[in-house]
């Protein structure tokens, strides 16, 4: 987790508080987040990038979309963040 950028840390907590979103989903939410129009070339290569670091899964829905799921690597990652982020905020 400490080699995440920011959006890349958003992009987990947000999988992780849902149930299998579809990369629009994500996008949906992350917007709504960042109050501003994140476009496709940001969200997929860092989608991808969790991925390939283990933290989440990728499956497909049907043959336009795919959906996200949070591993158990993930859920410890995020959990372990949140611990060391409870140190120091209260």
């Amino acid at each position: 987790m400490d080699d995440l950028t920011g959006f890349q840390r958003d992009l987990l907590y947000v999988i992780a508080g849902a149930d299998q979103p579809s990369g629009q989903d994500i996008k949906d939410e992350i917007e709504q987040y960042y109050s501003s129009e994140i476009n496709h070339g940001r969200l997929y290569p860092n989608l991808d990038t969790i991925v390939n670091k283990d933290l989440v899964e990728k499956g497909q829905l049907d043959r336009r979309t795919n959906y996200y799921a949070i591993t158990d690597e993930g859920e410890q990652a995020v959990e372990d963040r949140h611990e060391w982020e409870s140190r120091y905020i209260g």
